[in-house]
């Protein structure tokens, strides 16, 4: 199975700590972040890895180059400039080289320790287009959120004022996303899952939420990083 992560952002708000090293290579104990995420992957047997890149890419693809010592198989999908969370997606159609699998996609500077395979057999179970693991939090305005009607997410907001949030679930930046996602992938320059794709799909009841199990964490902001370094326990 294969996944495509997404590390191409700028880690603005973790300044001045990504002006010289990118997000996906900030230090958490004796790995840097994007490889306690290929520690999720392989835990569940994901053995192929695509890396979306953007800011500092050559510095990230040094780092990785094939995968050979950290034992998957690395490609790169690279952005001249960016094109939203949508953006891997939207290159491999234009290239004509469509995932035709389910697969994973994994926000690189988020950490989830969730049973994969149960997530696996959830997705499966359902046939749905996209299945988001969904994390309860106190305060959600700073993420997308769901509503559920059983396990099909039938709303999505994303940053939504607290009165308006329509619950505390949360995109948790993991997805398991069919091939038929690609129908839904405009060709464009720009384009957002979290605003333009998903609550399309959510309208169409063809996503669903899978309520995961297990630690989570944002690295975002220097407080949620400083957090993840002292309380994350790896999977």
């Amino acid at each position: 199975m294969k996944a495509i992560l997404l590390a191409g952002g700028v880690g603005t708000r973790l300044q001045p700590l990504t002006n010289t090293i990118p997000k996906p290579l900030i230090p958490i104990d004796d790995k840097n972040l994007t490889e306690h995420v290929f520690a999720i992957l392989k835990k569940h047997g994901v053995e192929e890895i695509i890396l979306s890149l953007g800011y500092m890419a050559d510095t990230i693809q040094d780092y990785f180059r094939d995968g050979a010592r950290h034992g998957v198989k690395i490609s790169y999908l690279k952005e001249d400039k960016l094109m939203g969370t949508a953006g891997p997606l939207m290159l491999l159609k234009k290239m004509g080289k469509e995932i035709k699998e389910d697969f994973f996609v994994m926000n690189a500077d988020n950490l989830f320790s969730l049973d994969t395979r149960k997530w696996l057999d959830f997705h499966s179970a359902h046939n749905g287009v996209a299945t988001i693991a969904l994390h309860e939090v106190e305060d959600p305005t700073t993420y997308g959120v769901v509503a559920l009607e059983g396990n099909r997410i039938v709303q999505f907001v994303e940053k939504p004022k607290i009165e308006e949030a329509p619950s505390r679930l949360i995109n948790s930046g993991y997805y398991i996303l069919s091939h038929k996602i690609f129908d839904f992938i405009p060709v464009s320059d720009y384009a957002m899952m979290e605003k333009d794709i998903f609550p399309k799909l959510a309208e169409l009841g063809l996503l669903y939420g899978y309520k995961g199990e297990g630690q989570w964490f944002d690295t975002g902001t220097h407080e949620r990083y400083e957090k993840v370094k002292k309380e994350w326990r790896g999977v």
